[in-house]
């Protein structure tokens, strides 16, 4: 069991942050390029989803003047593939308009493309957390590829709850990118540990406490005797109800994703906390 510092409840310091970035090397770029509307190709391992219903809705509403330009990829033999606008590129070709303005970027491989996606979608137009995930996988991004080999060894899939799988793809991220994968395992050692594998074991809020906890504390925290804590407090039904009943009676504001997490943090640090000496508790 790790020491602690006697007479004084422990004020530690966070664990140093995880530092995940996307990074391109230099390259040639030609702006304003107009091409051909049926010369553009998807990759769909380094794109998001197509929504037809989304391209259609702006096919219907098109201002051509106001199309902008799309970013692509211009590969060594010289196809033309979308990296983002692949929806305004649809709906030119429902609305019959046959060519579109480019910005083109060259000589980059197809992991460069998916990381090139990510950079432009990063502060507006943010796709969906799981496309992102499996660009970023395409791409090889250390924070996706980190947080894919941390489910894999727990056997476990991200992007729809269930036994085996974990739906809570932000939250997921979230940890890995502010405590680090070492964090994002023990997390789930200590999740499965506590309530065994199921659903609701994996639920994001219950995650993102547990996360955050070690997080913060984990060098000062033994993780079987976490879990041990934490199950003497019930299934993870149970906290999960308990969360969610803490959080609406903090008001609207405190309602959400953020607050729950908080939430689940809180009640993390007291199952630590519960049948210590005020000297060896942890503040929350």
């Amino acid at each position: 069991m790790p020491n602690h510092p006697p007479n004084a409840a422990l004020k530690g310091t966070a664990m140093p942050k995880a530092r995940y970035t996307f990074e391109l090397p230099e390259h040639d770029v030609e702006y304003g390029v107009e091409v051909r509307i049926k010369d553009l190709n998807i990759d769909p391992q380094a794109q998001r989803t197509l929504n037809e219903r989304r391209a259609q809705n702006i096919a219907d509403n098109m201002v051509r003047e106001a199309i902008g330009s799309v970013i692509v990829s211009k590969r060594p033999d010289s196809d033309l593939y979308i990296v983002d606008g692949q929806h305004r590129w649809r709906a030119c070709a429902l609305a019959d308009i046959r060519t579109i303005r480019a910005e083109v970027h060259h000589s980059l491989t197809q992991a460069q493309e998916a990381i090139l996606f990510l950079i432009k979608n990063r502060e507006s137009h943010k796709p969906r957390p799981i496309d992102e995930y499996h660009v970023g996988l395409t791409g090889g991004v250390p924070l996706f590829v980190d947080t894919d080999r941390i489910l894999d060894k727990h056997g476990l899939t991200l992007g729809s709850t269930s036994t085996n799988g974990v739906g809570a793809v932000s939250g997921v991220l979230r940890i890995v990118d502010r405590y680090g994968a070492s964090v994002f395992d023990r997390t789930l050692t200590v999740a499965e540990e506590a309530w065994e594998r199921s659903a609701e074991t994996w639920d994001g809020m219950l995650l993102g406490g547990i996360g955050m906890f070690l997080g913060r504390w984990g060098d000062l925290v033994d993780d079987k005797e976490l879990a041990k804590k934490m199950m003497g407090m019930g299934t993870a039904a149970k906290w999960r109800s308990e969360i969610l009943s803490q959080s609406s009676r903090g008001g609207f504001n405190n309602s959400g994703t953020g607050s729950r997490v908080s939430t689940a943090y809180r009640l993390v640090v007291a199952a630590w906390n519960k049948g210590r000496k005020a000297e060896n508790r942890i503040e929350a």
